[in-house]
């Protein structure tokens, strides 16, 4: 079994939606969004709760534990993605966070916080949910790809991460805030870091050519390869597929990469041999999900607690 991580959370939260619909109040700055396909509102609602299923019981099969909650709400069409509202962190902390969108900000729920609090060690929960009313805005690790072995807080500029809730959420819990600009092709801001950037223990799959300043691209490698991992650069094409948008986990038998179905397929054989080298590839079938501009990594939130031991077994 290939040695355990702090990067690769064996334990996953994950939300099934009953009324998944692209979201309109986020459409605006998220540009790998993209409009429903001609299919009726309950067909794609079934295709995504139907997709997430599988997907956790693909998870559960490799040996992640997985925790399902239903969202029965028709007022949160993206409650597929719990990783934005909240995040855990080793010694029992856990972080709620300031939502750019309204109807997101309904996807906090605290029967999640109590399962953790039951089934894990929580010390304390930091709630910077009030900062929404002052415009301040940080969508946990969409906003933030959290480097745990470094402690470092990769973060893209833009309407989801503001620096002074960023700075807020760095000193408290410890991360280096490492922040920087980010457009597509087309020089549209990049919405979330999480879509051009993944940190695996041994190696960090990013978009660098994104990175718009290259002196700030240098010093990203530098810090990437100064860790000891090895840098996948992704081409844009490469990110409009979610390739940057995977998650490293811990299964029964080793570390994994969970990551979508089209995310895989634009892989090079060359990339996929770098990536086997250090742990398996799980690709997820979830295409109607990612119509909401989001992949896998945003469908799973990651538990970086220690278990009680009542909940070991």
């Amino acid at each position: 079994m290939k040695h355990r991580s702090a990067q690769a959370p064996s334990s996953i939260i994950m939300v099934r939606p009953h009324h998944f619909w692209p979201n309109a109040e986020t459409a605006t700055d998220n540009a790998f969004q993209r409009a429903a396909d001609g299919r009726l509102p309950d067909e794609v609602a079934r295709a995504a709760c139907k997709e997430m299923t599988r997907a956790a019981e693909i998870m559960q099969a490799h040996g992640v534990r997985v925790h399902v909650f239903e969202d029965s709400s028709d007022q949160t069409p993206d409650s597929v993605f719990p990783n934005n509202w909240f995040s855990t962190h080793p010694g029992g902390h856990v972080a709620i966070y300031p939502m750019f969108a309204a109807n997101r900000r309904l996807e906090r729920r605290t029967d999640i916080i109590e399962m953790l609090k039951r089934e894990y060690r929580v010390q304390e929960v930091v709630d910077y949910s009030g900062l929404e009313p002052d415009g301040l805005f940080l969508e946990g690790t969409g906003a933030m790809v959290l480097d745990h072995i470094e402690r470092i807080a990769y973060t893209v500029q833009s309407n989801r991460a503001d620096p002074v809730a960023l700075e807020r959420f760095c000193s408290h819990f410890g991360y280096e805030p490492m922040v920087f600009r980010a457009n597509d092709a087309h020089g549209v801001p990049v919405y979330h870091t999480n879509v051009l950037m993944c940190i695996a223990t041994d190696f960090v799959m990013i978009g660098l050519d994104m990175v718009s300043d290259p002196n700030r691209r240098t010093e990203i490698v530098e810090r990437i390869t100064g860790s000891g991992r090895f840098v996948i650069a992704l081409s844009n094409a490469q990110i409009a597929e979610f390739a940057g948008n995977a998650i490293e986990l811990q299964g029964r038998e080793g570390r994994i990469l969970a990551l979508s179905a089209r995310a895989h397929a634009s892989l090079t054989a060359e990339q996929r041999e770098l990536i086997a080298s250090s742990l398996d590839l799980v690709p997820l079938d979830v295409p109607t999900i990612e119509m909401a501009g989001g992949s896998v990594r945003c469908m799973m939130a990651g538990v970086h607690l220690a278990k009680r031991p009542a909940s070991a077994s």
